[in-house]
């Protein structure tokens, strides 16, 4: 079967602290009992949530000696916003078509004067 990449990204930033973690790799790369101490976590429960920004492709993480360095990974943030910009120019036409209907009203109302009925 294969993996729908989209929805485990969607699925991995539907956290709120897995989404405070990437903000804070976007700060440069940290250890993961670095990234336990603002959360106030235990090493296990941040390794958790780890493994599922990991398994999203969100995050790489690496080993040099004794430390544990994890870095974001902003490829699947980019499919992300490729998928959400064609809502946007959806949205972004809308809003151009009311702007334009609503200045038309306003240049009714105009001409025709406050207190005239329609």
């Amino acid at each position: 079967m294969p993996v729908d990449r989209l929805s485990e990204t969607f699925a991995a930033l539907a956290d709120p602290t897995r989404r405070a973690i990437l903000a804070r790799l976007a700060l440069g790369e940290t250890s993961v009992s670095e990234l336990a101490e603002p959360f106030d976590m235990s090493l296990p429960a941040v390794s958790k949530h780890l493994k599922v920004l990991e398994r999203a492709g969100l995050i790489v993480r690496g080993r040099a000696a004794q430390w544990r360095p994890c870095r974001l990974e902003p490829t699947p943030l980019k499919d992300v916003d490729g998928w959400i910009e064609q809502y946007r120019k959806f949205w972004e036409q809308s809003f151009n078509r009311l702007d334009a209907y609503l200045r038309e009203l306003q240049a009714t109302e105009k001409i025709r004067g406050p207190n005239k009925s329609k």
